[in-house]
């Protein structure tokens, strides 16, 4: 179990992949803080987990600073240290683009880039302060890449997370803290059923773009979050992996019109 005796903060975490994640980490030995907006969810989450002895739970809003240091700050009173920090927490809307208002805009950022941010520096703070070392794992998305115009703000959103991968890496290497991200394709979510998979048709046409199939399952992106916060990754940094069941190589698509 390379990962015993870690641990791991993971915000977003009432539900779906953040969800995944916690019961990956507490399967291999890490000791785990969760976060989540939704206290309900969040509670009922711990229920299933059970593992009173190495779970707790936090509720809070990452769109917010100080809600994500308590969340840190709750990891360092309960276990004593911090040393996976996984920024999950993320929101998509399936809206035209020029009917997004400045709320949904804010929305958006305000929780999926803000909130990483904020998550890079709470978690980088107490690593350094610890001595150094660490993982910082951003849940990126396919759409870092692909240009898919009703998931305008969500795209945004990504695509500049995918920077605050590139740079915070750079930035906290000096520090053995390592920064990566996991973009995975459709997932098989209560956010994917709601904002991507809005009709049969809307299921077909992502599964039209999916060699293999399939959506994906929480546990499988979970998989590759616990390669990346493990020794085995111990020279990747900056970078984001794809587990997307080939979605980019086949790209995005556009109708055409018959003359």
């Amino acid at each position: 179990m390379k990962l015993n005796g870690k641990v791991a903060a993971i915000t977003g975490a009432a539900r779906g992949i953040g969800k995944a994640c916690a019961k990956r980490f507490l399967d291999d030995g890490v000791k785990v803080v969760i976060s989540d907006v939704d206290a309900k969810g969040l509670g009922a989450t711990a229920a299933e987990l059970g593992r009173p002895d190495a779970l707790r739970t936090v509720v809070g809003n990452v769109a917010r600073r100080a809600d994500v240091d308590q969340l840190v700050a709750t990891a360092v009173k309960e276990f004593g240290r911090l040393d996976i920090m996984v920024n999950n927490a993320g929101v998509a809307r399936n809206r035209d683009i020029l009917e997004i208002t400045e709320e949904e805009f804010d929305e958006i950022i305000g929780i999926n880039l803000k909130g990483a941010f904020f998550g890079v520096q709470a978690a980088a703070k107490q690593m350094i302060a610890q001595g150094g070392g660490g993982v910082i794992i951003n849940m990126s998305s396919v759409n870092a890449l692909l240009a898919i115009p009703a998931l305008a703000t969500y795209a945004m959103s990504k695509g500049g997370m995918k920077q605050l991968t590139s740079v915070a890496a750079v930035a906290l290497a000096p520090h053995n803290i390592r920064v990566v991200a996991v973009g995975p394709g459709t997932i098989l979510t209560d956010m994917v059923a709601s904002s991507i998979y809005t009709s049969e048709d809307a299921r077909k046409t992502v599964m039209s773009r999916t060699p293999a199939g399939r959506g994906g399952e929480p546990s499988e992106v979970a998989s590759v979050v616990a390669f990346l916060a493990s020794d085995d990754a111990s020279y990747i940094t900056g970078q984001t992996i794809y587990p997307d069941g080939g979605r980019l190589i086949l790209n995005y698509t556009v109708p055409v019109k018959e003359k």
